[in-house]
């Protein structure tokens, strides 16, 4: 299963340091199953989007994926990759930027040529350059949002819809950033994704940012005394704060860490689909063998 990850330190830059694979070691474990590819995306001072990301193809990039890169912004998402559709290339590898956001998905949709034939029709074919069902999704997000005036959460809202109402489905979690603001989804129940709300102080003991699971890892300093949202795939230390979204639930963070939590959408796809439904590589890449579980895991609130 892909891994997801988001921060939203609020509306000033912090400096957070990365691992997209953590630890080391555990890239040769014949056990493992290897990510297709690794990523992670920041903004620059005045919001440009700016991406660090790499195709791990059988671990001859091990350097990559697990060196520290330490990042500045004031809104971070990184993804680790478990290929459903598309080749370990850099075209198809997450996350993926367009209009000044920023973009990762995990899940599986089918009948691609649906959705291309949609993106023509809404004049947006040309923003997809990978062979991928996360980057159409995106495309669609991007071409609703420019329909809806700019308004990212009706565009998101707009292309989500269309897609769970005309296409198979058998998940769709995705997180998505601006250097302002930050939206995640659950849909449907298939896979989880929890939100953690950090005040200043962390938890109340004045510590860092220290999230780590066995694929990706974030640590910042700067984050003892300043409040901070996470988005994961899982949580990712013993903080008792970790939230389950609920399926179907569209979260977005302001720039004032404002959270709105809405569900509009219905609670299942129109064809969904089973794991029974999935080809080989794709049923792989959502129940990969080893999944990177929490290193350290708390009691969660659902």
């Amino acid at each position: 299963m892909c891994r997801l990850f988001a921060l939203h330190a609020g509306a000033e830059r912090v400096a957070a340091t990365f691992w997209l694979v953590d630890a080391a070691d555990s890239l040769s474990a014949q056990s493992h199953r290897n990510p297709d590819g690794a990523g992670i995306g920041v903004f620059t001072p005045d919001g440009t989007p700016v991406v660090d990301k790499q195709p791990l193809a059988a671990w001859q990039d091990d350097e990559f994926a697990s060196a520290a890169r330490t990042l500045r912004s004031s809104t971070f998402v990184a993804h680790v990759r478990y290929a459903s559709t598309g080749a370990r290339t850099l075209a198809n590898t997450h996350p993926f930027t367009e209009c000044r956001r920023v973009f990762a998905h995990n899940g599986v949709l089918a009948d691609l040529p649906s959705i291309d034939a949609r993106l023509r029709a809404r004049g947006a074919g040309h923003l997809v350059h990978g062979d991928t069902d996360s980057e159409r999704l995106f495309a669609m997000i991007t071409a609703e949002t420019a329909r809806c005036g700019g308004d990212v959460t009706a565009g998101l809202t707009a292309a989500v819809a269309w897609v769970i109402d005309q296409v198979p489905v058998y998940a769709l979690n995705l997180v998505m950033a601006t250097a302002t603001d930050l939206w995640a989804l659950r849909y449907p129940d298939t896979h989880e994704l929890y939100v953690l709300e950090r005040p200043p102080g962390g938890t109340g003991h004045g510590r860092p940012l220290e999230a780590r699971t066995t694929r990706i890892h974030a640590r910042s300093q700067h984050l003892v005394s300043r409040p901070a949202v996470v988005v994961a795939s899982e949580p990712m230390d013993d903080d008792p704060g970790w939230r389950l979204l609920d399926p179907g639930e569209l979260l977005h963070v302001d720039a004032a860490l404002r959270l709105t939590s809405t569900g509009p959408f219905r609670s299942t796809p129109r064809h969904l689909l089973r794991r029974s439904d999935l080809t080989p590589d794709a049923e792989a890449s959502q129940h990969p063998q080893h999944p990177g579980l929490p290193t350290h895991r708390g009691p969660v609130r659902r």
